[in-house]
């Protein structure tokens, strides 16, 4: 799986004008399930973004975890992660996971930090959304398992 993971200090998505997930600080999460992705995978992101050591402390070192912070998760499912461009100017997305798969996932992911007890908003996986966000730092990694 890939997640495109920005620190902020709130984010929110809409569908069809209606807010349908809001957070304050924590981590905005774009995920991707790519093909032969499994639940482990799923399993093992979620687990690794609620212990990466982003958030600053006390010295403003980032040296705490998601977890530390008390933050929230914002997940916003984002199959063009998966976009290779590597050849011409459209992106292809044959890489993506299908969209059964990719939701089922998804959902997994987003049910897995809550699990591991991080507050949990999502997006709706396959709708056109709009989303807004105040990345803090800014922080924005590239994580992939």
């Amino acid at each position: 799986m890939r997640a495109l993971i920005q620190r902020v200090s709130e984010a929110s998505v809409r569908v069809d004008n209606t807010t349908i997930g809001e957070i304050g600080p924590g981590l905005l999460i774009l995920v991707c399930a790519m093909q032969g992705d499994t639940d482990e995978a799923a399993r093992k992101l979620a687990l690794k973004l609620t212990k990466l050591r982003i958030f600053s402390d006390d010295q403003g070192k980032m040296n705490l975890s998601l977890v530390q912070t008390g933050g929230a998760a914002l997940v916003v499912s984002q199959f063009t992660l998966a976009g290779d461009t590597s050849r011409g100017n459209r992106p292809g997305f044959s890489t993506a996971a299908a969209p059964d798969e990719g939701n089922r996932l998804y959902e997994l992911f987003a049910a897995e930090l809550k699990t591991l007890g991080i507050p949990t908003e999502t997006g709706r996986f396959g709708a056109d959304m709009k989303v807004s966000l105040i990345n803090d730092g800014p922080v924005t990694l590239w994580v992939e398992v």
